[in-house]
């Protein structure tokens, strides 16, 4: 008894020896934490990040299909699963470090023969029959030497972080795929609107270009010129309701429903929506401390070095204490006597030495594992500044152009007026009066596909940033709260 106590307090002191290498978060470039550097950011404010950003469009609609998607999306839903998964491996890992329990009973008929016995007998005696009553308890304890259980652990927290993570980034993005997809459909029957009016407008222009060919005032060129602009306008128009219609199912599904049920205020919009204050963006520090992307790849880094410990921790020996009690006796009221206690108890010893070759092959894959993380997690700071920067530059570019086309469709509007009175006073021919009309169809048609794609710009912005899962509520604590 002695000696295993000695044995035992020796292994303990050293099961906080871990083997294997100390995880360190990577260093980021310095520039990487600096304000971000395209010329869009005159355009945006250098302030924190909104949590829900889509309460900057302030629209009722907006806000409450963002939350039924954030509630109802399937891919929410799988990802909750995985952290609810990553969860359950992390405290089965945490059992690793109790000791192992298990409980027997049995019981036993048994006759031994006059043959079997070969002669132990009294003769004439063919056998002897007898019970025998049994209950144990057996308990074995790994000792953590060389830090397997531990390593094992810190590898399960980093899974569990990584899968919540994970959870965040699928939050972004439903909530930015919605967003874009009911801005999308907004835009849509936007343009939609506008073909209908420009069809209108070029109908009435063929029935005055028609009648005054009737009149002999005009030329079949000139009917045809107006066909052309007024065929071309309303072969525009099931275009957009069919992608209009399309946005509309992806947004029902979006939001955990069948594509059959269509949001009705949504089917009503007829505007995209927009942002008109100054976006705020941060700086790169904060975006890297915010994104959902590189947290997971770090993570993911940190319990792939922890497994190179794990691995490690196989090329050394393991010590598990063993011990039982147990009862046993012919009779089962004879069960509580001293005569039938028994107990054995000892460390056990085991290892591979020599023969190391498959635990050395597990070390360089854990390394390997460990290496591809690492270069994951520099291409997630890298690829998370880049979007930052695209949709910074897009955003910018988009403003400008959305500007432009709001002159162009002020001043075609303008043009096509004086030229509708200069042609009813008979000063300019019909060629400039249908010429006129034609532009300012364009100006708005083109203003029309421009508004769309700003929303969708700024939704891009949004996405980008990484926000938006901050406040959004956690099902696993959820039900986990509800189960305490």
């Amino acid at each position: 008894m002695k000696r295993l106590f000695l044995v035992s307090a020796s292994a303990a002191l050293l099961a906080g020896c871990a083997v294997g290498p100390t995880y360190q978060r990577p260093e980021t470039p310095p520039t990487a934490a600096a304000a971000f550097v395209d010329p869009g950011m005159t355009k945006v404010s250098p302030g924190a990040v909104e949590g829900e950003w889509w309460r900057l469009f302030k629209d009722p609609v907006l806000d409450r299909l963002v939350v039924e998607a954030l509630t109802y999306n399937t891919d929410i839903r799988q990802a909750s699963a995985n952290l609810k998964r990553a969860r359950a491996i992390l405290s089965e890992s945490r059992g690793a470090r109790l000791p192992g329990t298990s409980v027997s009973a049995g019981y036993t008929r048994s006759r031994t023969g006059a043959e079997s016995a070969q002669g132990a007998l009294p003769a004439g005696v063919d056998g002897v029959e007898g019970d025998f009553f049994q209950t144990g308890l057996d308990v074995s304890y790994e000792v953590d030497l060389f830090g397997r259980v531990s390593r094992s652990i810190e590898a399960s927290r980093a899974d569990v972080d990584a899968a919540q993570a994970a959870l965040d980034g699928a939050r972004v993005a439903i909530a930015a795929e919605t967003a874009r997809t009911y801005a999308a459909a907004c835009g849509f029957a936007a343009q939609a609107a506008v073909a209908r009016e420009t069809v209108q407008l070029q109908t009435r222009t063929l029935d005055l270009t028609q009648r005054l060919f009737d009149a002999g005032r005009g030329t079949i060129r000139d009917v045809d010129q107006a066909r052309v602009l007024a065929e071309n306008a309303r072969a525009q128009v099931p275009a957009f309701e069919a992608e209009r219609r399309a946005a509309l199912y992806a947004l029902a599904t979006l939001t955990g429903k069948p594509p059959a049920e269509l949001d009705a205020q949504a089917d009503a919009c007829a505007t995209p929506p927009g942002v008109s204050a100054l976006i705020p963006v941060g700086d790169g520090q904060a975006l890297l401390a915010r994104r959902p992307d590189v947290r997971q790849a770090e993570r993911q880094l940190a319990a792939d070095t922890a497994r190179v410990g794990v691995a490690t921790a196989a090329l050394y020996p393991s010590i598990t204490l063993g011990g039982s009690v147990s009862l046993g006796a012919q009779n089962i009221e004879d069960l509580g006597k001293s005569s039938s206690f028994n107990f054995s108890l000892g460390p056990l010893l085991s290892w591979n030495f020599p023969n190391i070759t498959a635990a050395r092959a597990r070390v360089r894959q854990a390394e390997a594992g460990a290496e591809g993380s690492l270069a994951a997690f520099d291409g997630t700071v890298l690829t998370a500044l880049r979007e930052v920067e695209q949709a910074l530059a897009r955003y910018s570019g988009e403003i400008e152009r959305n500007v432009a086309l709001r002159r162009a469709d002020a001043s075609a509007t303008n043009a096509a007026r004086i030229a509708i009175l200069r042609f009813e006073a008979g000063r300019d021919s019909l060629l400039q009066r249908i010429d006129a009309e034609r532009e300012r169809a364009g100006a708005r048609a083109a203003l029309a596909q421009s508004n769309a794609a700003l929303a969708e710009a700024q939704v891009a912005l949004f996405k980008a940033l990484g926000g938006g899962w901050e406040t959004a509520p956690d099902p696993v604590s959820r039900e986990a709260a509800a189960a305490n």
